[in-house]
C-alpha cells in the first residue's frame, strides 16, 4: 500500500472525514493532498504547504484542483515533516500531558 503511495504525484481526498488517515498517511510518505477543504483536512492539510483544498465537493471543483496542482512546488521533506504530527508517539504524548494539566 506505501509504495503505492510513495510513488505518487498527489494523494485525493474528495470526501469530509472527521480526521481521516488516509491523507495524514500519505503525507508521511511524503505525498502532497488535494483534499476536500472540510471535516479533518482542515486540521491536517495546510493549504499549499502540504497539499490543495478544494471548496465544493462537486467534480468541476475536483476537476479545477488537479488541473492547477503543480507537484513541484510540493516539498517532500516539509510535508513528511508536518505529517509527524500526528503519529501515534506524538499523539500518546499530547494525551498524557493534557491529562497531567488537568490533574
Amino acid at each position: 500500500k506505501f509504495e503505492y503511495i510513495k510513488n505518487s504525484i498527489a494523494f485525493i481526498n474528495p470526501q469530509e472525514e472527521d480526521f481521516g488517515i488516509a491523507p495524514v498517511e500519505a503525507m508521511m510518505c511524503g505525498v502532497p493532498v488535494i483534499a476536500y477543504a472540510s471535516g479533518g483536512a482542515l486540521e491536517t492539510v495546510v493549504d499549499n504547504v502540504t497539499g490543495k483544498f478544494f471548496y465544493s465537493q462537486d467534480s468541476e471543483s475536483l476537476f479545477t484542483a488537479i488541473s492547477n496542482f503543480d507537484y513541484t512546488k510540493f516539498d517532500r521533506e516539509n510535508i513528511k515533516k508536518h505529517a509527524e504530527k500526528f503519529s501515534s508517539l506524538n499523539f500518546k504524548k499530547n494525551i498524557l500531558e493534557f491529562v497531567k494539566n488537568c490533574l
